[in-house]
């Protein structure tokens, strides 16, 4: 009987365990089913994740239109890398700026034909500089409208608006747009008396290319309408309000405010950046003394150059560093 028992439980045990044991691999096949599903989902999660987090640094950083401040000794190491005679003379220019100008740090600028204007206003912005006098006696908006009724300049229509290239009858109600876009960012972001909020502003103002560019454009116009009236003083036999005037128009490219519109000013933006002559000009208007540390010209008279070269002493003071006089960077003291 006691084997009997024995078998009996032996038996059901088995039985028991033989339907357990199906439940419990159908378990566990589901389970390890699961889990090698979530890993690849996890997987597949993280990689999107990735892709799609690089698109958007990649995206920020190309709309950047001045990145963050890098190490100038740092960045002089890895662009200028090698024994050759222009590594070296660039490398020994940096150098130079770190201990005897105590330039530490360098911010990058957008490498285009506006390169120049951004660095400038990116400046004037950040550290809060105000309206040029003259520009707070007259009101800007109005210049495009006078230039045309006042000035008899209907060649003003073929004025182009840099890589978009725009001429057109609209052109007067474009240049307000941009003349407005000025003013109201310069005037809004000089009233912000705090640094980093004015920073933050800046930032964000100069990450948007459509407005940003306006800004440029509007920039163009006023050099434009002050080479005008320039011209006409100059005409009249009158001196006119600075000699770089007659240095500019002295060019046979640029003989009358015409050529110079179509020969300089529509290009930039486009195909060309400003050039010497008009960094005076672009100096003056701003009514700020813009020093430029040219890499290129190292060990010479024009390795710091100012622009204009006669300033008045109230006028702020910007700093720009260049290694070929085509794309700028910002220094920073």
């Amino acid at each position: 009987e006691v084997w009997s028992w024995t078998t009996a439980t032996k038996q059901s045990l088995c039985l028991m365990w033989q339907k357990v044991k199906v439940q419990l691999l159908l378990s566990m096949s589901f389970l390890v089913a699961v889990f090698w599903y979530c890993r690849r989902l996890y997987s597949f999660l993280a990689q999107l994740l990735k892709r799609w987090s690089n698109y958007l640094q990649r995206k920020l950083i190309r709309n950047l239109g001045v990145l963050t401040e890098v190490d100038l000794l740092g960045y002089s190491v890895r662009e200028w890398k090698g024994e050759t005679k222009q590594a070296k003379h660039m490398r020994e220019a940096y150098a130079e700026l770190f201990w005897s100008y105590h330039i530490k740090y360098l911010r990058e600028v957008r490498r285009d034909n506006y390169c120049v204007l951004r660095a400038v206003l990116f400046q004037i912005f950040s550290q809060g500089i105000p309206f040029p006098s003259w520009m707070k006696e007259r009101d800007i908006l109005k210049l495009p409208e006078k230039l045309l009724y006042s000035q008899g300049c209907n060649w003003i229509q073929q004025y182009s608006f840099g890589p978009e290239r725009y001429t057109g009858s609209n052109v007067f109600g474009k240049l307000r747009k941009c003349m407005e876009a000025l003013k109201s960012n310069w005037t809004e972001i000089s009233a912000t008396k705090d640094p980093e909020e004015r920073g933050n502003m800046c930032n964000r103002l100069f990450s948007d290319e459509t407005k940003e560019h306006k800004l440029y454009e509007a920039i163009k116009f006023i050099m434009l309408y002050e080479v005008v009236e320039a011209y006409e003083q100059i005409k009249n036999r009158e001196e006119p309000p600075h000699n770089l005037f007659s240095l500019l128009l002295a060019r046979d490219s640029s003989s009358d405010p015409l050529s110079f519109m179509m020969n300089h000013l529509n290009s930039i933006g486009d195909s060309i950046c400003l050039d010497q002559v008009e960094l005076f000009l672009l100096g003056y208007l701003l009514e700020v003394k813009i020093r430029v540390y040219r890499l290129h010209r190292f060990n010479t008279e024009e390795f710091q150059v100012n622009y204009p070269d006669e300033y008045r002493r109230e006028w702020n003071e910007i700093s720009l560093l260049t290694e070929d006089d085509r794309y700028y960077r910002i220094p920073l003291f």
